[in-house]
């Protein structure tokens, strides 16, 4: 069975065009970063949940709870994740902009 890839920015145009999406989104900005981030890495990677699944030793549905936005994964975990998918992990800390501590 051959699957089409459909690109992330290609799906979120259209969500986008929803006011309600788009407002929805925006407020869950932070908690999302981490799934989004997941998710551009396979698309650019050119793989499924069940490819980037096989690499880390783990099932498909892992992959999908880790997309979803609903867990923390561990860092050893993302660090599985991105050395299936060819990237590298970094983690960074950024001052919104206007806030100071």
């Amino acid at each position: 069975m051959t699957r089409k890839f459909i690109p992330v920015e290609e799906a979120a145009k259209e969500w986008f065009k929803n006011p309600e999406f788009s407002a929805a989104y925006d407020a869950l900005d932070e908690e999302f970063a981490l799934a989004e981030a997941l998710i551009k890495a396979r698309a650019q990677a050119e793989m499924t949940q069940e490819q980037v699944a096989e690499k880390m030793g783990t099932t498909q549905a892992v992959i999908a709870r880790l997309e979803s936005g609903r867990v923390m994964p561990s860092t050893r975990t993302l660090k599985r994740f991105a050395k299936a998918t060819g990237t590298r992990l970094v983690i960074a800390f950024d001052r919104p902009s206007g806030k100071v501590a």
